[in-house]
């Protein structure tokens, strides 16, 4: 698997897309995970995106050619309401597979709060989902945990100074989860005053070590294998 940190282009959806399959490219990996939001940047304004976008095709390529898939993240309407979403992107197209569950204040003047707990299955393994805040609501990691998930995937987008509850967050939750955890952080500037972000994309293992980290800048990607 693999964590990726694109660099974003405010409303150009096509060149997001571009940036997203060049780290899918230089990954190399089943899977590969992207932040919160990736594919517009932590906007919350951003319009919503259509997993039967154009530029998305961009992506199925992508994970064609190299029989991979991806999770980005997206603003995307369900039942007419809108959603901070991931999109798993496979051979196949895109899909959505999870909408965050716990949004913030500001997020809440939009975006509803999805379902809940997630897992889908992915190459025979069960993989919990969370976006941001999500990772730090106890709740919402212990139910993750009772779906009895191999491995927990989560984007977030994180101000630099909080590089340190970052890292504590992906701890928890492999403690909790006693699973392996990858957590997509964005890269750079974004929206929101998020003028200086935490970046530092990791994979732990289930016993909380480090496998894997990225730099604190866009375009970066690291891997680990699990076994």
């Amino acid at each position: 698997m693999a964590v990726a940190q694109p660099r974003t282009v405010v409303g150009d959806l096509a060149a997001n897309a571009a940036a997203h399959a060049d780290l899918i490219g230089r990954a190399g990996a089943q899977l590969v995970i992207f932040p919160e939001l990736s594919l517009t940047g932590y906007h919350l304004d951003a319009p919503v995106i259509d997993p039967d976008d154009a530029a998305i095709e961009v992506l199925r390529m992508a994970c064609a050619d190299l029989r991979s898939a991806a999770l980005v993240g997206a603003p995307i309407e369900w039942d007419g309401v809108d959603h901070i979403a991931m999109l798993l992107v496979d051979a196949d197209g895109a899909r959505i597979v999870y909408r965050k569950a716990h949004p913030g204040a500001d997020e809440g003047r939009r975006f509803a709060a999805g379902p809940g707990a997630v897992a889908m299955t992915f190459a025979g393994r069960r993989v919990g989902l969370a976006i941001c805040r999500d990772t730090g609501i106890a709740a919402h990691i212990e139910q993750t945990a009772d779906l009895g998930i191999d491995l927990f995937a989560c984007g977030v987008v994180h101000h630099d100074h909080e590089r340190a509850e970052q890292d504590r967050r992906s701890r928890v939750i492999a403690a909790v989860c006693r699973a392996p955890v990858a957590m997509a952080s964005c890269a750079g500037p974004t929206g929101e005053g998020y003028h200086r972000t935490a970046g530092h994309s990791s994979i732990r293992s289930a016993d909380g070590d480090l496998l894997a980290e990225a730099d604190a800048e866009p375009d970066d990607v690291v891997r680990a294998t699990l076994a």
